[in-house]
């Protein structure tokens, strides 16, 4: 059996990994009403996957210091992990594609700007911790999506070459720092925060409903077709 040991799938967390969009977006009301601000469904689809630093500036003023924004994002992080310890599960498809990669030999890793803290939760109440050889939160980077910083971080982690790593994604931002970073991407739409045509444009090369639909052969396909090419 080929071992793929040279090749890596870097995985987002929130709406890929697991949908807790709605404990997120529950989590961003709760703050914004302490802050007497509006949160809206809009100013969450804006933003969804951009670090809590930019979110914050963003949406609630320009005006907090550096100190008060880490604050404001520490507190909007814990009621989301006071809300996550009630369940967390994974995606359709997600466990058994990251045993199936990890049989073949593939190094794995979470490329993430959430904070670390949220990513060990969720490591720990699922049980996927050994799937993965490196994360990278939103600690270790200075840029959010779209730029291709986190996931660039996360090839130069698993020792490998971007061109040798392939993401799994759910948003725009997120697929476009995939495309920025020269790395292959697949597109999960089950929970619905974006188009298929949008993911297409932003560079996606395949776009599925549910990772039930994908197959390592996908990935391998779509991994050696393109360093074969280069």
């Amino acid at each position: 059996m080929a071992n793929y040991e040279n090749y890596g799938v870097i995985w987002d967390v929130d709406g890929t990994l697991l949908d807790s969009g709605e404990m997120h977006f529950d989590s961003w009301v709760r703050l914004a009403k302490d802050l007497g601000k509006p949160f809206t469904r809009e100013d969450f689809r804006a933003t969804f996957g951009r670090r809590n630093p930019e979110i914050i500036r963003t949406l609630f003023g320009e005006h907090y210091s550096e100190q008060e924004v880490a604050d404001l994002g520490f507190q909007k992080e814990e009621f989301y992990r006071a809300a996550a310890r009630n369940g967390l599960s994974l995606l359709p498809g997600v466990r058994a594609l990251l045993e199936n990669l990890h049989a073949e030999g593939f190094k794995q890793a979470i490329g993430s700007s959430a904070p670390r803290q949220n990513i060990e939760l969720l490591m720990e109440l699922t049980g996927i911790e050994p799937y993965f050889e490196a994360v990278v939160a939103a600690e270790d980077t200075l840029r959010g999506k779209p730029d291709p910083q986190v996931f660039l971080v996360a090839a130069q982690k698993l020792g490998l070459p971007p061109g040798h790593c392939l993401v799994m994604e759910d948003a725009v931002a997120g697929i476009e720092a995939a495309t920025a970073a020269g790395m292959a991407s697949i597109a999960v739409t089950f929970v619905g925060h974006h188009q298929d045509n949008d993911l297409i444009i932003a560079g996606a090369k395949r776009v599925v409903k549910s990772l039930v639909n994908v197959q390592v052969a996908t990935i391998i396909e779509l991994l050696t077709n393109r360093t074969a090419n280069k």
